[in-house]
């Protein structure tokens, strides 16, 4: 499982033209679902970015999470993130989960990050997605579960 996780002032997410969720202070996270990812897998990476510290303190270190913040959580399915363009210029997808698998694990993983975090808004899994946002720093990381 991979999680790109933009540190955001706002980001929002819409289908079709119509408004699905958005957030203010907080984290966007686009998630891709590899084979072998298991509930197991997305608990601990859900808690990994529950945990992660990318916020300022009084002093400007990197020391706060999102919930020392009251942050909101915007998490984005993107199957695209399992690319392989080792081939040449096309990539290939044959790493990311089958779509009926990888939304069996994605739900899961937001229903698991509802129980946990403040707030948490998401796109719909397999759509066409317009993303917007104004990245905060800016601040990107990638996690991935092994």
């Amino acid at each position: 499982m991979k999680a790109l996780i933009q540190r955001v002032s706002t980001a929002s997410v819409s289908v079709d033209g119509k408004y699905c969720a958005s957030i203010s202070r907080g984290f966007l996270v686009f998630l891709g679902v590899t084979h072998g990812d298991t509930k197991e897998t997305a608990e601990k990476l859900a808690e990994k970015i529950r945990k992660l510290r990318i916020f300022e303190d009084e002093n400007g270190k990197t020391n706060l999470s999102l919930e020392d913040v009251a942050g909101e959580l915007l998490v984005v399915s993107q199957f695209t993130l399992y690319a392989d363009c080792s081939r040449g210029n096309r990539p290939g997808f044959e790493n990311a989960a089958e779509p009926a698998y990888a939304k069996n694990i994605y739900e899961y993983f937001l229903s698991y990050c509802e129980s946990r975090f403040r707030s948490v808004g998401h796109g719909i899994f397999g759509a066409d997605m317009k993303v917007s946002l104004v990245n905060d720093g800016p601040f990107t990381i990638m996690l991935e579960t092994v």
